[in-house]
C-alpha cells in the first residue's frame, strides 16, 4: 500500500482533529502529516502555500499527487491499508469533492481540537507568506 505526506491546514482546529483522527488510523505510520506553515511543506508534495491553503494535499510514494476530496481518501487508503477508500471515491467524486468544498469553506466554524500550530509551536513558523486563516 502506498504510503506519503499530507499536507494540511496548521492553525485550523478542524483541519488538525481530523488529521489526528487520521494519525490515530495509521497503525503502521505509513503517512507523515504536515502542517502547511512548515517550512518547505508545500514544496514537498508540489504545491503552493496558496494550493495549500485551499485543499489538503497528498504526494505518495509513489509520486501520485492528489488534493482535497481525493487527498483524504489517499491518506485514508494509506492508514488503513487498503484501496477501498479510493474505489469510493471514484464512485462518488462528484458529491465528496462538493462536500470537500464546503467543508474547507467552513473549516473554522466547525468544531475542533487546538490548531497544530498553537499545540506545536516549532513545526511552524510564522513570516512564510502564509496568510492567517479563520477566526
Amino acid at each position: 500500500m502506498n504510503a506519503g505526506v499530507l499536507v494540511f491546514d496548521g492553525r485550523c482546529g478542524f483541519c488538525t482533529r481530523s488529521v489526528g483522527w487520521l494519525r490515530r488510523l495509521d497503525r503502521h505510520r505509513r503517512i507523515e502529516l504536515l502542517p502547511l506553515q512548515q517550512p518547505g511543506a508545500p514544496a514537498r508534495v508540489g504545491a503552493t502555500v496558496e494550493q495549500c491553503l485551499a485543499a489538503v494535499r497528498w504526494l505518495g510514494t509513489d509520486l501520485s499527487q492528489a488534493a482535497a476530496a481525493e487527498a483524504i481518501n489517499a491518506a485514508l487508503a494509506a492508514a488503513l491499508g487498503t484501496r477501498v477508500p479510493l474505489l469510493v471515491y471514484k464512485l462518488t467524486r462528484p458529491a465528496q469533492e462538493r462536500l470537500y468544498q464546503w467543508v474547507a469553506n467552513n473549516r473554522h466554524r466547525l468544531p475542533g481540537a487546538t490548531p497544530w500550530c498553537e499545540h506545536r509551536p516549532a513545526d511552524c513558523a510564522e513570516g512564510l507568506g502564509v496568510p492567517k486563516t479563520g477566526s
